[in-house]
C-alpha cells in the first residue's frame, strides 16, 4: 500500500474510531508502512493509535485506533488477532510453504501477519476474521500433511533472541558513517553500498550518505543485517544470514542473530 492511500486509510480509521467510539484497526503492516504510520501519528495527537503483531517478538502488526475511553493496557489484541499451531507429519516445512499454504486458501497476504517456523512446527498470527477458514482449510503444507490447533494468544512467547553488545565511535552521526561502524566497513565501502542502493533507512532505500541518524532510526544493509538505534544512544543489531532477508513475518534464524550496541549516538569531537 502507497503512503498517501495508508495514511488516508488511517484518518478514515481514526474518525470512524472517533464517530463509534470503538476500536478500529488496518489489517496486517509491514515495517515500513508502520513506520510511516509513527511518523503520521505524530501530527495527529487527537488519534490514540497502537501497533500490534499479537506478540511483542512480531514484525508484522496492525494499526489499531483506540477511543477516549481505552488506554493501551485495557486493549486486549485477542479480541482481533487469533493464532494457529500447524505441526507437520514428516517433513519441514519452510516460512515460504507456510505462508503459499495459507495464501492457497484465499487469505490476502494483509491478513496474515507473522509465521514462526521451528522444526516441525509452526505458529501463525492471522486476523481473527480468517481464523475458521484457515483452521479448517489447512491440512496441507508443501508436500507434508499438517494438524492445526488454536493457541490462547496469551499463550506464547517471542523466539528468544541473542544479543550481544559492542561500542564504536564515529565523528558525525550520519549514515555513511554509521553504516560503516555497523557492519565493520570502511566508509568508502559503506558508500559504495549506498549509492548501489543496498542499504535502507527506517526501511527505504537511501542513496545519501549524510543523512541524518536519530534515536529509534532503523539501518539495513542487504546481505549484512539490520540495527535499530535506541533512545538511549546504543544501538542494536540482529545480524541475519548472508543472503538478502525477505521481507516476512518469520524472526531471523537464531542460529544467525546478534547485536550490538552503539556508543556513540551523541557526535565525538575531532
Amino acid at each position: 500500500m502507497e503512503n498517501d492511500e495508508l495514511i488516508r486509510r488511517a484518518e478514515d480509521l481514526c474518525r470512524r474510531c472517533e464517530k463509534t467510539a470503538s476500536v478500529t484497526h488496518t489489517a496486517f503492516l509491514t515495517p515500513a508502512e508502520q513506520f510511516a504510520l509513527k511518523a503520521w501519528a505524530k501530527s495527529a495527537p487527537d488519534c490514540k493509535m497502537l501497533l500490534c503483531g499479537g506478540n511483542e517478538g512480531c514484525e508484522r502488526r496492525a494499526a489499531f485506533f483506540l477511543p477516549f475511553y481505552m488506554e493501551e493496557d485495557g486493549f486486549d489484541a485477542s479480541e482481533y488477532i487469533s493464532v494457529l499451531r500447524a505441526k507437520a507429519h514428516f517433513g519441514k516445512p519452510s516460512h515460504r510453504d507456510y505462508m503459499g499454504a495459507v495464501m492457497g486458501l484465499g487469505i490476502k497476504r494483509e491478513w496474515l501477519g507473522d509465521i514462526w517456523v521451528s522444526g516441525e512446527d509452526a505458529v501463525i498470527f492471522l486476523m481473527q476474521s480468517v481464523e475458521r477458514h484457515v483452521a479448517d482449510g489447512l491440512d496441507k503444507v508443501g508436500r507434508c500433511g499438517v494438524k492445526v490447533s488454536p493457541v490462547p494468544l496469551g499463550e506464547l512467547k517471542a523466539p528468544e533472541r541473542k544479543v550481544k553488545h559492542i561500542s564504536f565511535s564515529v565523528k558525525s552521526m550520519r549514515f555513511d558513517a554509521v553504516l560503516a561502524g555497523i557492519f565493520g566497513l570502511s566508509r568508502t565501502a559503506a558508500a559504495s553500498h549506498i549509492a548501489e542502493g543496498a542499504a535502507s533507512l527506517n526501511y527505504s532505500v537511501c542513496i545519501k550518505n549524510d543523512a541524518a541518524i536519530s534515536p529509534g532510526d532503523v539501518i539495513s544493509l542487504r546481505g549484512y543485517g539490520k540495527a535499530a538505534v535506541s533512545a538511549s544512544g546504543g544501538m542494536s543489531r540482529s545480524a541475519l544470514r548472508r543472503t538478502p532477508r525477505r521481507l516476512t513475518s518469520s524472526p531471523p534464524p537464531l542460529v544467525s542473530t546478534c547485536g550490538f550496541r552503539m556508543s556513540t549516538c551523541i557526535p565525538c569531537s575531532s
